[in-house]
């Protein structure tokens, strides 16, 4: 029996083996499974803690009825507490700008809601998921609910608006006893008391309705439980409320009354309209008016984001019966005349410094763009500038004549704050959805007015330029030029697609090598050519169509890194200055291979997307969306990275930087680990311009706009003329009069932008060098690639044009460009007057006929100068 047992014992032992065995692999996935099981009904059986929203607090206006007047002995602000409208008057000349049209009120072209815009100092905007967008103006959403603060300090005044509908306070008890109600009422006569009974409930805790919630009633109004009262019903209007108020008044009723009555009212409503809060401080500053919108102190809802913000959008506004003009920042400047009749022409707007190419968009019709913030008012003897400051790349400038839907001029800038992105949901929805950036960086807009005792455009121009002469003091001094400045754009490689084994394959093809840009400079200064800045585009990565700069590559069809130095050095020694071209801002055309991998180092969308972008048709306006036509737009961090090592790569060589998009393109970078505002990145291309210019790298940059142009020896494809939309009624060198003398800068090429005569003409007028693209390869070596706008580069067949253009202009304007511009006028439609400060006076005629001015005679379509 003992030998069976242990028999017996011993299968047990090898079953419940064989059985460990088999289980002891599965131990951690049923761990696994009991955890996600767990994990489930925790989830399933656990509320999620719903986020309550605090509701926000609106401000509530206290202060009396005298004016506020904050005086700094140059200026002197005055503002009418029961609007928040002002006036600042200067006190040399004695003139008066209102921050609001003073016959707005009875504008007779003008409806109700547009009156209430008119006699706003801040008008905003927000936006909800589905896009739909609801202006709010500071008159008829704050002023008259009295929900706003006047704060005035030291030279300045602060003020906190909150915007939004609130009910309005009646002196009409909302609950009163019946004791006390038949008390007031028998003081009426009977119709009076029947008209208040109709918008007043009776309750008795004693004798309810079916449809009345005791309960409710009871937390309500606690006092039901002992007295029969009297509850005005919630539908009650405002002329109704507004009736009884003096109905009661009339029987007796008081404010302390009311706010006895109020008391036994436990009741809370609340309103599905959205209530905002934005502070304005308007300081004084000299002889300048400096206003602030800090987001620090936006409060609003997430769900209705501030979309625009437009701080005193009709401050200098001109009436129908004044005589003035709008400065507005489109190409080099131009003017738009109060009351100019055009009022079937759209209204005038553009974006400054552009298009933000991490917001993402669909079509493109036209693109809008300034390369300077600035705008500003002219009327009769006196004017101001308004200057853009912080915040100015998120503004565009907008205006419009009197006779439309108002009887008043304005020009403006409108902030775009909280910034969204569409999302394409058709199968899951009917209307369009949008997404947000809700966290705003501590950031404050301000805008600069500087008022000028005249008004003339010169003269505000001029102002604007020591405002920048002051604001980068060391970096725009007088220039020493002697002779015209002239660029050369000099184009290197461009890729062509290649058949290599059958297989194509896209290479750079040489369109000028080292050697024959050296032979180009050679040939133009024995034609009399000097002062050349010589841009080499195409000399790496690839060509035109450049790669990632993770390094900078030489292309061996071009010769090698010693002909590129023999190139720097034989231009160096001519008195001459080789730049070398770069694209730091986006990635076209890299793989992995050239260290670009796209998940990681483009820049993020608002959706988190990568910013694939793409170029647009000219017959539908939309994307081309195919793989040949994207690029990406490079993260921040990476941007400045190959920034860097583009100039890196230049100081190799010893020559100077060319930037193809830095100083034209800003954009800002919704990274998920680092997000950039655009403000952010503007800073940081500030930080690297001026540390290279401190180095003493020469720099080369496009367009020019306002920030980067101190720290550049010269722009290049400035925009000089801008779009001729019809609202304008005249083109003005603003910016020019502001710079000129100070930096170096150019047109478009000469040679390849579609009207040489014109160019031409821009130049003169606008005080610009001269510009030309240039390749070595006759224009048939363009055929059947992307690059046919270098069909007119071809130097032999250009060059003696280069030579007749840049002789007479040197000859006859190479001795002002280290002058300022002092004098500007258009004469007529077609002929202006452009002078300098030894009194050279250059004379363009754009017109089809002779013009003859004090005995200047100015031929059709040429320029004249006079000494």
């Amino acid at each position: 029996m003992t030998t069976l047992k242990k028999d017996t014992n011993k299968k047990q032992n090898v079953i419940l083996q064989k059985i460990w065995k088999a289980i002891k692999p599965l131990i951690p996935s049923i761990i696994i499974v009991a955890l996600i099981v767990v994990a489930a009904v925790y989830v399933i059986n656990t509320k999620a803690p719903t986020e309550e929203k605090e509701p926000i607090p609106p401000y509530a206006y206290e202060g009396g009825e005298e004016p506020v007047v904050v005086d700094n002995g140059q200026l002197k602000l005055t503002m009418d507490p029961k609007t928040t409208a002002f006036s600042i008057e200067v006190k040399d000349s004695g003139k008066v700008w209102y921050s609001n049209p003073q016959g707005a009120a009875e504008d007779a072209a003008a409806l109700e809601d547009q009156k209430s815009f008119l006699q706003s100092p801040l008008i905003m905007s927000y936006s909800i998921t589905q896009g739909l967008e609801t202006t709010y103006n500071s008159f008829g959403y704050s002023a008259q609910n009295g929900i706003y603060e006047i704060i005035p300090g030291e030279n300045e005044v602060r003020v906190n608006y909150s915007l939004g509908s609130v009910e309005k306070e009646f002196t009409i008890p909302p609950v009163i006893t019946k004791t006390r109600f038949e008390e007031f009422m028998g003081k009426l006569d009977k119709k009076e008391v029947d008209l208040i009974k109709q918008y007043y409930k009776k309750y008795d805790i004693n004798k309810l309705t079916p449809k009345d919630n005791k309960d409710e009633l009871i937390a309500n109004y606690p006092i039901i439980e002992t007295e029969v009262i009297y509850v005005l019903r919630s539908a009650t209007k405002e002329n109704v409320r507004k009736t009884i108020q003096d109905k009661f008044a009339a029987a007796g009723y008081t404010y302390d009354d009311y706010l006895a009555d109020k008391e036994l009212d436990l009741s809370t409503s609340s309103s599905d309209t959205p209530i905002f809060n934005v502070s304005v401080v308007y300081k004084l500053e000299g002889k300048d008016l400096v206003v602030e919108v800090p987001f620090a102190d936006l409060d609003f809802d997430k769900e209705t984001p501030i979309y625009t913000i437009t701080p005193l959008p009709y401050f200098g506004a001109g009436g129908p019966d004044e005589k003035g003009f709008m400065v507005v920042p489109e190409g080099g400047g131009a003017l738009i005349n109060f009351n100019n009749g055009k009022t079937s022409q759209s209204s005038y707007y553009t974006n400054v410094y552009g298009w933000d190419m991490c917001l993402s968009r669909d079509a493109v019709v036209h693109n809008t763009r300034a390369y300077y913030g600035v705008y500003g008012v002219s009327e009769g003897n006196d004017s101001f500038v308004c200057i853009l400051e912080n915040g100015k790349n998120y503004a565009s400038i907008q205006a419009d004549i009197a006779g439309k839907n108002r009887s008043y001029n304005f020009v403006n800038a409108k902030y775009s704050i909280c910034q969204r992105e569409q999302y394409d949901v058709g199968d899951i929805a009917n209307s369009d959805i949008y997404e947000y950036v809700t966290d705003l960086p501590d950031e404050t807009l301000s805008q600069r007015y500087t008022f000028v005792n005249s008004g003339d455009y010169v003269d505000m121009a001029k102002t604007y330029g020591a405002y920048l002469q002051k604001e980068y003091a060391g970096y725009l001094d007088l220039v020493s030029d002697t002779s015209t400045p002239v660029a050369i754009e000099m184009v290197g490689a461009i890729d062509k697609v290649k058949q290599i084994v059958g297989v194509p394959v896209s290479r750079p093809l040489k369109l000028t090598s080292y050697n024959e840009a050296s032979q180009i400079i050679d040939e133009l200064s024995a034609s009399g050519l000097t002062n050349m800045h010589v841009k080499m585009s195409g000399w790496c990565n690839g060509g035109v169509n450049q790669k990632v700069l993770s390094k900078a590559k030489t292309i061996s069809a071009l010769g090698s890194k010693k002909d590129l130095q023999n190139l720097v050095n034989k231009a160096e020694q001519g008195g001459n200055k080789v730049y070398l071209n770069g694209v730091t801002q986006y990635a076209y055309d890299s793989n992995l291979i050239d260290g670009f991998f796209s998940y990681r180092d483009a820049a993020k969308l608002i959706s988190k997307e990568r910013a694939e972008l793409y170029n647009y048709s000219n017959v539908t306006y939309g994307q081309r969306e195919n793989a040949d036509n994207s690029y990406f737009l490079l993260h921040t961090d990476l941007a400045k990275k190959y920034t860097d090592n583009l100039v890196k790569a230049a100081q190799k060589y010893n020559a100077g930087a060319s930037f193809q998009d830095l100083g034209m393109d800003l954009s800002s970078d919704f990274y998920r680990k680092k997000t950039y505002s655009r403000e952010q990145v503007l800073s940081a291309q500030v930080q690297q311009l001026e540390s290279y210019n401190n180095n003493g790298t020469p720099l080369m940059i496009n367009m020019g706009n306002d920030y980067a142009v101190p720290f550049c020896q010269i722009v290049t494809n400035m925009d000089l003329r801008g779009s001729e939309y019809t609202i304008i009624d005249e083109c003005i060198p603003f910016f020019q009069l502001a710079v000129h003398g100070r930096v170096d800068y150019t047109g478009r090429a000469i040679n390849t932008c579609g009207n040489m005569e014109n160019e031409v003409l821009y130049s003169a007028e606008y005080g610009a060098g001269l510009c030309f693209e240039l390749m070595k390869e006759s224009s048939f070596a363009t055929q059947k690639t992307l690059y046919t706008e270098y069909y007119g580069a071809y130097f032999d067949a250009i060059k003696d044009n280069i030579t007749e253009i840049y002789t007479r202009y040197n000859n006859e304007l190479g001795h002002t460009f280290n002058q300022e511009m002092v004098g500007h006028k258009n004469l007529t439609s077609d002929v202006s007057c452009t002078e300098y400060a030894d009194g050279t006076k250059v004379y363009v005629n754009y017109g089809y006929s002779d013009y003859t001015e004090g005995g200047v005679k100015v031929p059709a379509r040429d320029y004249t100068v006079t000494r």
